[in-house]
């Protein structure tokens, strides 16, 4: 059970760090658990100081794991810093363990839905979109180009503000006068009412990498191209890279024998002039809209909602709210019958017992055990390891080890049992919560997390990010309600009330559930897609050529 002092927490009765939910000064006495702790050396918000006296080698315990191995002799009330402590995470073994779990009550949801958009094929999207993307980086420009060309007149662009900016500054340096502020031509009116938007995505793969890149990128595109939420695709190609167009297509006629998304093909050597192929994937992908335009959102049970879970920016905080909160919700998905994906496997690291207990059976334990050791290898054969994760800002807010980071970026996939464990690319099917193999890298990890079939994505932020992605809506949530204040265009929902005491977890998942709905009705529009933050970075697993 956590024990809350006004101005400090303990996690878990066995922790021996205790953190600092203010800033606190040499000589304050902090009570938790009929024990009085002295503060010995100034204590920042977010960051541990030590529950009891350390020697040199000894563990440090938060959430009831290990998380760090004392460099030297720690007083109690002295700061954990990077100077005293270093990463240490205990082992972990796939005993075949009876976990029981308490789902939580959702009677109140169980005949609630959400107006969806349903394929043909059954999936059910949470928004409905027209994707363009380029099989090969060549294409970039081209996708640019058509980006220009269709943004705009179709009604899509957010841009509109920058642009009569940009103008109304330009002008008044040509004229030599004081810009005229406020002055906007405004937004083109959207023409196709019932699609969310065409989104463009650019990268830099599809050759002079191995031949598995081009495979997994082709796998990636073809979990996009597949997505419920994609209404259709218009691909552009140059026709000698390594990731072919029968590559791509192999790769979605797996998820899609039937061929229900309408997929529109351009191959720049087969054209020849590029003027030729822009003017074609333009017209085409216009009449390929007007037929998406047909589609209608309906009434759908809160059973097709797969929740993908991520995190980044994270602070010392976010382990304490917005983590646990995603996890709340993440858990009332699955009771519901939908889904929920985890992924950053970086940032397991260190609670891999807890994960292996709550698998299902053997064979998902077994590919959990090994997907964690392949990625520790290959890090380990480069020259890093997961204990390189926290980063600065990581670090400066409190998360001085990968096993601390781990330790509360775990708890965004709640307590469910592991139905399903999935390397990356692969696509989910099975309801209930997922793991997915995917790197710590915020856009790495996103763009994962759609391409296997989250339909909504709650993200934790403790430092603030915009991350977003192409397809998929992005909740963002803060872990404090400072940041929450400070970027108010990132942030879709606040956790700080969580460390202040003015709120709780359970009331707060009622909430953010609330939000989850809106959002895949359409009727609220996440901070991301207001800003038109489409990040899209696929995983490089092998080397350049």
């Amino acid at each position: 059970m956590i024990n809350q002092h006004r101005s400090a927490l303990q996690i878990h009765a066995n922790d021996d760090l205790i953190v600092a939910l203010v800033d606190l000064a040499v000589g304050e006495q902090i009570r938790l658990r009929g024990k009085t702790y002295s503060i010995i050396e100034p204590i920042k918000a977010k960051h541990k100081f030590a529950g009891r006296d350390f020697s040199k080698g000894e563990l440090l315990t938060q959430y009831g794991i290990t998380v760090g191995e004392a460099l030297c002799d720690i007083r109690a009330g002295a700061a954990i810093k990077v100077g005293n402590v270093r990463h240490s995470a205990q082992g972990y073994q796939a005993n075949n363990v009876d976990y029981e779990w308490q789902a939580p009550d959702v009677s109140a949801l169980q005949s609630r839905t959400f107006q969806g958009v349903r394929r043909a094929d059954g999936q059910v999207g949470t928004a409905n979109y027209w994707l363009v993307v380029p099989l090969v980086f060549c294409q970039n420009r081209n996708i640019e180009m058509m980006r220009s060309a269709l943004q705009d007149a179709l009604g899509y662009s957010n841009e509109a503000h920058y642009i009569d900016y940009a103008r109304n500054l330009v002008s008044a340096y040509q004229s030599d006068l004081a810009p005229v502020q406020g002055v906007s031509q405004g937004a083109t009116e959207q023409v196709f009412a019932n699609v969310d938007g065409v989104k463009f995505i650019t990268h830099s793969a599809g050759c002079g990498g191995t031949r598995e890149d081009a495979l997994s990128l082709c796998k990636l595109l073809a979990g996009y191209i597949h997505h419920p939420n994609v209404a259709g695709a218009t691909i552009l190609s140059l026709g000698c890279q390594n990731a072919q167009i029968s590559l791509l297509q192999g790769e979605l006629a797996k998820l899609d024998p039937e061929g229900n998304t309408p997929v529109l093909w351009f191959e720049q050597q087969q054209y020849g002039q590029e003027r030729v192929m822009l003017e074609a994937a333009i017209e085409q992908t216009l009449q390929g809209l007007a037929v998406a335009n047909q589609c209608q959102r309906e009434a759908v049970p809160l059973s097709h909602l797969r929740i993908g879970v991520e995190c980044g920016g994270s602070d010392g905080f976010s382990g304490l709210s917005a983590n646990p909160l995603i996890g709340r919700v993440a858990d009332k998905s699955v009771a519901l019958g939908g889904s929920a994906i985890l992924g950053e496997f970086p940032e397991l690291c260190g609670v891999e017992q807890n994960i292996l207990d709550r698998c299902e059976n053997d064979a998902l334990r077994d590919k959990f055990s090994s997907l964690m050791q392949a990625y520790e290898r290959h890090a380990a054969a480069v020259g890093a390891s997961f204990d390189m994760n926290p980063s600065p800002g990581n670090i400066r807010d409190g998360l001085i080890t990968d096993a601390m980071k781990s330790a509360g970026a775990a708890l965004k996939g709640g307590s469910a049992p592991v139905s399903d464990v999935l390397d990356y690319t692969q696509v989910l099917t099975k309801s209930g919560l997922n793991l997915l193999c995917t790197p710590g890298n915020d856009v790495e990890s996103t763009t994962a997390l759609a391409a296997s079939g989250a339909n909504l994505i709650l993200f934790s932020t403790g430092l603030g990010t915009p991350t977003g992605n192409p397809i998929v809506p992005v909740l963002k949530i803060s872990s404090n309600s400072t940041i929450a204040k400070r970027m108010p265009d990132i942030i879709d929902f606040d956790a700080g009330p969580i460390i202040s005491g003015e709120s709780d977890l359970d009331t707060l998942a009622d909430q953010l559930m609330e939000l989850c709905i809106a959002t895949a009705s359409g009727d609220h529009i996440c901070k991301a897609r207001q800003l038109g933050q489409d990040d899209f970075i696929p995983w490089k697993r092998g080397v350049s050529l």
